[in-house]
């Protein structure tokens, strides 16, 4: 299914201005989230080893496969440099996978909260039934938000992903449309 690649803002309350708008990713963000993607430590989660040359991630961020996945750039309103990302893949017809990445200097401020809710909201209006994360057992700030969104550990995969700091379980989160629907009602 392919599915439109626009720029997304938080849908419901208007009693505030938004913070931040998820618009495309594209290659020239790879200049902003550079120095994120080739930290060891911010990269430690993923299932691929950091970024050495910027180069590599304007590459990756080009290539994406975007018959299934859809990525979008996070920007503060108003700004146009991404501090972030999140990204989306349907794995099936009505589920999708998530994923997101924030830079260290915009974390602690709600950022991801934000965005992986717009991402949520969307995916959702777009007919989704379940959406899920997967996440390293020892990714702490991403259970966390993932918890706080209303998702449920549904499973744990046991030496599921061989990645550059060795082979890592997998914990699965899914989240249901229903679910969502009944935490945001109101």
């Amino acid at each position: 299914m392919a599915f439109p690649q626009a720029a997304l803002t938080l849908i419901g309350d208007t009693s505030k201005p938004h913070r931040l708008t998820l618009r495309p990713r594209r290659s020239s963000d790879a200049d902003a989230l550079f120095l994120t993607m080739a930290d060891p430590e911010m990269m430690r989660w993923w299932s691929r080893a950091p970024f050495e040359y910027v180069e590599d991630l304007r590459e990756y961020f080009t290539n994406d496969d975007q018959s299934s996945w859809r990525s979008w750039a996070i920007v503060r309103s108003g700004e146009e440099l991404a501090v972030g990302f999140v990204a989306a893949g349907q794995k099936r017809e009505g589920v999708s996978e998530i994923g997101y990445l924030l830079a260290r200097e915009a974390q602690g401020r709600g950022y991801a909260r934000e965005a992986v809710t717009i991402l949520i909201a969307q995916l959702f209006a777009e007919g989704q039934r379940r959406i899920f994360a997967d996440t390293d057992p020892d990714n702490q700030s991403s259970i966390a938000l993932l918890t706080a969104l209303g998702f449920t550990l549904e499973g744990r995969l046991r030496a599921e992903w061989q990645t550059h700091i060795g082979v890592r379980d997998s914990l699965i989160y899914g989240l249901l449309a229903e679910e969502w629907s009944s935490r945001t009602a109101g």
